[in-house]
C-alpha cells in the first residue's frame, strides 16, 4: 500500500515528463496532438485507477489511524522527511483529486481549449495533479509547503496560455495573491518547526500544542491561516479568483474549484486544529464572522450578477458562488467541534462534485452560444435550454439545486453539519457570538436558493426556438462519460452521506482529541 501511495503522488510526474517524448509505435494516433492528449488520459486514468484500489485496500475499521505511510529521512540537519500517509480526513480528497483530473483529461481529448502546444497543456495538468495529491497525502510540514506551491506555476501557465479575454491580468493577480499569501504562511510553518524541533505532522498533532507556548502559537496560526486563508479563499483575500475562473479555460477553471480551493481548508484541519489549538482558539471567531461575511457577500454578488441589464457572466456567478461555499466550510472549521469540522470535510468535498459539475456545464453552454454573458443568454425569451437542449438544460438545473443544498444531494450535508456545529461551538468560544453567526449562514442560504433559482429561470426556461434560429447541440457523448460520474457522487452523496463521514468521523474526533482516542 505505501508503494501504491507513493505511485499515486509521483506517477503524474513522470507523466509529465514523459508527455515530451515521441509517442510509441501504434500509439500515435491520426496526430501527435491526439497522441498526447491520449497520454493524459491514460496517466490520469491509471492515477485513479490506484486511488480506487488504495480505497479498496484502506483499513475502513480504523479510519483514524495513517495507513499506506511512507517515511525516509530527506535534510537530517532540519530533520525534514519524506513522510506520506492518508486517514479518513485526507483519503476522499486524494480520490476527488484523482478523479476531476482524470475527467478533465478526458473532456480535453474532445474538447481542447485553443492555445499553444497540447504537449505543454498535459504536462502542466499532469503536475497540478501531482502537486494537488502531494498536498493531501504529505505529513511534514516543509513538504506540506513544498507540495503546496508546486501548484501555483502550472495553474499560472493554464490560465495565462489558454484562458480567455484579460488572462494574463488574471494570471498575474492568481499568482501574486497566492505567493504574498504563501510567504506568509512558510513564516509560520518554519516557526512551528523550529520551537518543536520536529515538522512531523503526525508528531506535532499528538503532541496538541503542548510543546508550544501560546504567544508562539497565536503568531504561527496568525501567519498560518493568512496563507490558507488566500487560497480558500476567504472574504475578503478572495478577490483574485473571480478574475482566475472568468479567464481560466473550462478545465482549469473545473480544477481550480474542485480542488485548488480545498488545499487551503484542508490546511486549516490538518495543521492548525490540532498543532495549535490555544491559537486557533483565539482567533476562531474572527475566523468564523469572516466565514459569514463571505457567505453573503458571495450571495449578494451573485443576485447582482443574474440582475438583468447589469450584464452578468455567468462563470463569473459560480465563483462567487464558491466564495460563499468556503465560508460554510471555514465556518464549521472555526467551531473546532467534531460536528463542525465533519461539516467542513463534507462541504469540501460536495463543492468539487457539484462547483466542477456547473463549471463543466458552463463551459458547454459558452461553447454553444459563444458567451456567457446572462443578458445575451436570457436575450428576448431566455436560452431557453429545456427546449433547445433539454438534457443540458436538466443538468444545469441539477447542479444549480445541488449548489443551493436541496436535501437529498451533496450540498446538503455540509452546510447543515457546520451550522449545527456553530449552534453549539467548542468550550472556551462564545456561544452567543457563534448563534449569530449561525443565524447569519442561514441568512445565506436562502440568498443561494435565491440567486440559483434565478439562473435556472434566465438560461433554461424560455419561449420555443424561434423559425431559422440554428439549433444548439445537447450533450454529447464525451460529455456524458465527463459529467455522469459527478451526478452520480452527488447524488450518492447526498442519500448516503454515512459513506463520507464514516470516514471523516474517528479522523476529526482523534485529531481534535491531540491524538489521544
Amino acid at each position: 500500500m505505501q508503494f501504491l501511495l507513493v505511485a499515486i503522488v509521483a506517477g503524474p510526474l513522470v507523466g509529465a515528463a514523459a508527455a515530451f517524448l515521441p509517442a510509441p509505435p501504434g500509439l500515435k494516433g491520426k496526430s501527435p496532438e491526439q497522441a498526447v492528449l491520449r497520454h493524459g488520459v491514460t496517466v490520469t486514468g491509471a492515477v485513479l485507477l490506484a486511488a480506487i484500489v488504495l480505497v479498496l485496500g484502506f483499513d475502513h475499521d480504523q479510519p483514524s489511524r495513517m495507513q499506506a505511510t511512507t517515511d525516509i529521512s530527506w535534510i537530517r540537519a532540519l530533520d525534514v522527511r519524506v513522510h506520506l500517509g492518508v486517514d479518513g480526513i485526507s483519503l476522499p480528497l486524494l480520490v476527488l483529486t484523482a478523479l476531476l483530473a482524470f475527467l478533465c483529461a478526458l473532456y480535453s481529448y474532445y474538447k481542447m481549449p485553443e492555445g499553444p502546444s497540447p504537449k505543454a497543456f498535459v504536462a502542466l495538468l499532469l503536475v497540478l495533479d501531482s502537486g494537488t495529491l502531494a498536498t493531501f497525502a504529505v505529513l511534514d510540514l516543509v513538504l506540506f509547503f513544498l507540495a503546496f506551491e508546486t501548484v501555483l506555476v502550472p495553474m499560472y501557465f493554464l490560465i495565462a496560455r489558454w484562458g480567455g479575454g484579460a488572462r494574463r491580468a488574471a494570471a498575474w493577480k492568481f499568482i501574486l495573491y497566492t505567493l504574498l499569501g504563501s510567504v506568509v504562511m512558510l513564516l509560520g510553518l518554519l516557526l512551528i518547526g523550529v520551537k518543536a524541533g520536529t515538522f512531523d505532522m503526525v508528531a506535532l498533532a499528538a503532541d496538541n500544542g503542548r510543546g508550544l507556548t501560546a504567544s508562539v502559537q497565536v503568531v504561527a496560526v496568525l501567519a498560518i491561516a493568512l496563507g490558507l486563508a488566500v487560497k480558500t479563499p476567504m472574504w475578503p483575500l478572495h478577490s483574485w479568483l473571480p478574475d482566475a475562473h472568468t479567464a481560466a479555460p473550462t478545465v482549469g477553471s473545473v480544477l481550480l474549484a474542485g480542488v485548488l480551493l480545498k488545499m487551503g481548508t484542508y490546511g486549516f484541519v490538518r495543521i492548525v486544529l490540532p498543532i495549535a489549538p490555544d491559537g486557533m482558539r483565539t482567533f476562531a471567531p474572527y475566523l468564523a464572522a469572516f466565514a459569514v461575511v463571505g457567505i453573503v457577500y458571495g450571495s449578494l454578488a451573485c443576485l447582482a450578477l443574474v440582475r438583468p441589464g447589469n450584464k452578468g457572466d455567468l462563470k463569473r456567478l459560480v465563483a462567487y458562488s464558491s466564495v460563499g461555499h468556503m465560508g460554510f466550510v471555514l465556518l464549521g472549521i472555526a467551531t473546532m467541534t467534531p460536528t463542525g469540522v465533519n461539516g467542513a470535510l463534507f462541504a469540501n468535498i460536495a463543492h468539487g462534485l457539484v462547483t466542477g459539475l456547473l463549471f463543466f456545464l458552463v463551459g458547454a453552454v459558452k461553447d454553444r452560444y459563444g458567451t456567457a454573458d446572462l443578458d445575451t443568454l436570457a436575450g428576448a425569451t431566455g436560452a431557453a435550454l429545456y427546449g433547445r437542449a433539454p438534457r443540458l438544460g436538466a443538468l444545469l438545473a441539477f447542479a444549480a439545486v445541488a449548489s443551493l443544498g436541496l436535501p437529498g444531494l451533496a450540498g446538503f450535508w455540509g452546510e447543515m453539519l457546520a451550522l449545527f456545529g456553530a449552534f453549539d461551538p467548542a468550550e472556551g468560544l462564545s456561544r452567543p457570538a457563534f448563534l449569530t453567526f449561525m443565524a447569519i449562514g442561514a441568512f445565506g442560504t436562502l440568498l443561494t436558493a435565491a440567486y440559483l433559482l434565478l439562473v435556472v429561470r434566465r438560461v433554461c426556461m424560455g419561449g420555443p426556438r424561434p423559425e431559422g434560429e440554428p439549433r444548439i447541440a445537447d450533450v454529447q457523448g464525451y460529455e456524458f462519460a465527463a459529467w455522469t460520474p459527478l451526478v452520480a457522487l452527488t447524488v450518492l452523496a447526498g442519500l448516503w452521506p454515512a459513506v463520507l463521514l464514516g470516514l471523516t468521523d474517528p479522523a476529526v474526533q482523534k485529531l481534535l482529541a491531540g491524538g489521544t482516542q
